[in-house]
Formats: structure tokens, sequence, C-alpha cells
């Protein structure tokens, strides 16, 4: 039987280990992937940190796109209703709602299924349908798309969970309108999705309160008009007077919380103008609590709205968003990291120094439909 290497942290403060074991067949409606770049993300890092509920022993990685090695027997297409083959690309986020629950049946949003978290990963001695892996097993019920050949996969692994989360977020914000004013709170993989599609809503100004500066950069090529540096504005009483120079004294239409820092949530408040929507996206690892003044958002009219996760269809349109304008924006610049399975710790540690705009993992195993 054919055997992969995966990546497993088995505590919080512990060195990430490699573990191999073997992959069967697929069964049913499962397929076997071969990973070929597994996005690093933020919150895998709040893992190692133990900010994360930790579930036990796991294999990291929830950003995948892979070639199909094997298909199940009841499997001819994705989760889009396309004909799949192996050697197809294919794009997931290990995210299996239970389809058994209050939210997936009633309330008819996966995205709140008690059983989603990307925590609840398989025993890392069986075939993970995490992406840290040589090969990932996806389980009937875990929905993925295939990547079209004219898309480069890396623009649409630079934004790995990002993208489809903040697709998600921009629907419940039902929407930018033209010409609206937005501040983006962060310029990671979040943060810089959110500049993506502002911009292709057709935003005014969109500034980006940040860095390092290579992430501002980044965001400058996306779209964004005016960027904050943190190492330049480093209170808050100065980067709030410098994004409301920025939007004329009015604060902005939208502001957009992309920076996994609880501390962002008080300030973000006071840069939205009055009859503004606040949209907190970023905080979904982020440990602790805030204190905001209820006046303000009474007084001013101000609506903040909570998202987390997302739900099929946004994976979907995420490879829309790649497939459709990775020629007009510099979508897979944004991958600037690579690293080896062996090397999955070095990776976490340089996204938690904040030396990456998205770095990924490359297993590099040859597909055997190679």
């Amino acid at each position: 039987m054919r055997t992969a290497k995966r990546a497993v942290l088995t505590a919080p403060g512990k060195p990430v280990e490699i573990w191999e074991g073997p992959v069967p067949p697929p069964v049913g409606g499962d397929v076997v992937v071969s990973v070929e770049m597994a996005g690093v993300c933020g919150t895998d890092h709040h893992y190692t940190l133990g900010e994360v509920a930790f579930p036990g022993p796991m294999v990291l990685g929830h950003e995948g796109v892979g070639r199909v090695e094997e298909l199940g027997p009841d499997v001819s297409t994705d989760y889009g209703g396309d004909p799949i083959a192996p050697g197809d690309l294919v794009y997931w986020v290990p995210l299996k709602p239970c389809h058994r629950c209050h939210a997936c049946t009633v309330l008819e949003d996966v995205s709140l299924c008690p059983d989603l978290s990307p925590g609840r990963f398989k025993d890392p001695s069986t075939p993970p349908m995490a992406t840290y892996t040589e090969l990932a097993n996806l389980p009937s019920g875990l929905a993925y798309f295939k990547v079209p050949e004219d898309t480069p996969p890396e623009a649409v692994i630079a934004f790995g969970c990002a993208m489809p989360t903040m697709l998600h977020a921009m629907e419940r914000l039902d929407g930018i309108s033209f010409g609206q004013s937005v501040i983006v709170q962060g310029c990671g993989p979040v943060g810089l999705a959110a500049v993506v599609l502002a911009r292709l809503a057709g935003a005014g100004d969109i500034v980006v309160v940040g860095g390092p500066a290579p992430r501002l950069e980044m965001a400058k090529k996306l779209g964004a008009t005016t960027t904050v540096d943190l190492a330049l504005a480093s209170d808050d009483e100065t980067r709030v007077a410098a994004v409301l120079d920025a939007t004329r004294g009015r604060g902005a239409d939208v502001v957009i919380e992309a920076t996994g820092r609880v501390e962002a949530f008080a300030e973000g408040v006071r840069m939205v103008a009055r009859g503004g929507r606040y949209l907190i996206v970023g905080l979904w690892s982020a440990p602790g609590a805030s204190s905001i003044t209820p006046r303000l958002v009474n007084n001013r009219n101000l609506r903040i709205i909570g998202s987390a996760l997302s739900r099929p269809r946004h994976l979907h349109q995420a490879v829309g968003v790649a497939r459709h304008y990775h020629r007009q924006l510099p979508l897979a610049e944004a991958v600037s990291h690579r690293f080896r399975l062996d090397q999955a710790q070095e990776a976490l540690d340089a996204v938690g120094r904040q030396e990456t705009i998205k770095a990924v993992i490359v297993p590099g195993r040859p597909s055997s439909t190679s």
C-alpha cells in the first residue's frame, strides 16, 4: 500500500513532526489528491501557540491545491458538477458540515455547523483531509472544485481560505456600493482579499492600515489607494487621525477588520463614518476581550457585522475570482515564500513573524498521474 508523509502538531508549543502513514484507495465518494501547494494560514500559527482549542494530535493545514490521484467509484464530477478525472487540479478547504444539525438543516447555513471547525481533522495516523501532507483524502461531503487549466494555481492558493472567507463576509455585509470608501485593518491574506473585492466592487478610497512594507506594497498593487504603515503610525490616535485624513474627516462607509488582533476592534469602530458598517472577519482565532463605547455605535447609527468561515459556494466563487482576474491583478505574486513539507515549522514561524505575504508548503511528491 502507498504511504504519504504529513506534518503533525502533537501539542501546542512543540515542534511540528513529520509522520508517515498508509493511504488506501478511495471508497464511495472519496477522492485521493496529491497536494501541490498548501497555504500557511495565521490560524495554523495560532494552533501552535495554543490560542485555538486543540483537538489533539492533528495534521495541520486547511488550504489546498492538488491534483486528483484517484477517484472513488461514485465520483465523476466536482462539487460544482464539472466532470473530473485523475490529473485534474482541485482546490479545497477541509470544512465538512454534518448536514444533521440546526445550522445545516434549519438555518441552511453550513458555516455555522458546530462540527465544521478546521480543527476537527482526522487522526494523524489515517489519510488526512488537511493539507500539510503529500496525499490528502477528500471524503464524501467535503466540497472541492476544479481549477481551470487557464488559471495559475498560485492565484488561488495565494488567498487560501481568505478569499472564500471574504466572499462570505461581503455577502453578509450586503456588498460595497460603487464609490464607497473602505478602510481595511490588516494586510495579510484576509486583508489583501478584502482589497481585491473592494476594488472589484468599485469602491472609491481604499485605505489599508497594516504592515510590514512588502504587504503594504502588495496591497497597493491590488487596489489600495492609501496605506498607513504601523511602523510609522505606532499608536491608535495617530492611525485614526491618518485614516480620517484619508477620508476627508468622515471615516469610511465600510471598515473591515482583518488583523487577527483584538485591540483593532475598538480602534476600528472609531474609523467608521456615520451610518457606516464595521465588518469583523479576522478575529476567529484571536483570544482576549475588547471594550467599546456603546454610545458611539448608537449615536452614529453604526452596524457591526461578524462573519466566520465560508460556505461551499464561496470556494467556487474564489476560483472564479482567480480565473477571471489573475491577468488584471497580480494575484499569484502574493505567494512570496515556498517551503518543503519538512520545513513546515519554519513556514509557521515565518508567518508568525509576519515575514511573508503568503507562504505555501510544497510537499514535492510526484503524482502518479503525471
